[in-house]
């Protein structure tokens, strides 16, 4: 609200005072919210499968960290990827998960995605493999 009174006393334009302080709200959010998202990592006892419970939403700000998140050179040959407790919402994140397919299947290893709500699966099936050319 500051930056938008400040914004239309300098300019004395309400419109342009407006879109600047909403593209700052935009992205105090976006910031805000980046960093909800948490990986956890499991091994099975039998060290052959490990499973990474995703959490929170995966957006374009919190999909950047997201690749980041997996151990690509010493996971075991399977590597399940839960996100039942997740949520997809844009283009970015079909496009890190299929960076993260695309670094395991360079290693040999593969992995299965489980868990999508209907609106993310149909959101990773329309668009996997589109964006990156992984697939």
């Amino acid at each position: 609200m500051v930056i938008t009174v400040a914004c239309v006393v300098a300019t004395h334009n309400l419109a342009i005072g407006v879109v600047v302080g909403s593209i700052t709200a935009m992205v105090v959010f976006a910031k805000r919210v980046a960093h909800l998202a948490e990986v956890t990592a499991v091994v099975d006892p039998d060290g052959k499968t490990v499973v990474y419970r995703v959490t929170g939403e995966l957006f374009f700000a919190s999909s950047n960290d997201l690749v980041g998140q997996f151990d690509y050179a010493t996971d075991p040959d399977k590597v399940v990827i839960d996100l039942s407790a997740a949520h997809i919402w844009d283009a970015s994140s079909v496009a890190a998960l299929d960076a993260i397919e695309t670094k395991y299947a360079r290693r040999g290893k593969t992995v299965e995605i489980t868990g999508l709500n209907d609106p993310s699966a149909d959101l990773h099936g329309k668009l996997t493999g589109e964006l990156t050319g992984s697939h």
